[in-house]
């Protein structure tokens, strides 16, 4: 895997949960193709400055949503089954960080903007 996850400070109380979303993102974002070998949970946990109980939870919680398959000697690897968000929401996401980051949002901020809209269907008043 070329691109290396990182705790961000905003959830450092849930590093698994953390890691979870970002592997999910790359890997729903097309950033992993399917049958893409993740490191071993060992490497992510030395990479990452965890224990690999955490690493290990986070793999589970993919494989729980069909997006990673761990077998013994293959290791984890995306499922051929995960789906990658369409190329058009794809673009929308680029061209809204790229936006968000030139303007010097905060990014926690840009994705609470996000879900709210995503929950509501409506952006909060400026």
């Amino acid at each position: 895997m070329t691109t290396q996850p990182i705790l961000s400070a905003a959830d450092e109380a849930s590093p698994t949960r953390d890691i979870y979303r970002q592997l999910r993102g790359l890997i729903v974002s097309g950033q992993l193709g399917a049958n893409e070998r993740l490191p071993t949970v060992r490497q992510t946990a030395s990479d990452l400055g965890v224990a690999p109980g955490t690493v290990a939870k986070a793999y589970k919680l993919l494989e729980q949503d069909g997006l990673v398959v761990s077998r013994t000697a293959a290791g984890t690897r995306v499922a051929e089954s995960a789906a990658v968000l369409p190329r058009s929401v794809l673009r929308h996401i680029r061209e809204l960080a790229a936006e968000a980051a030139a303007t010097g949002a905060d990014p926690d901020d840009v994705i609470d903007v996000l879900r709210v809209v995503w929950r509501t269907g409506s952006a909060p008043p400026d």
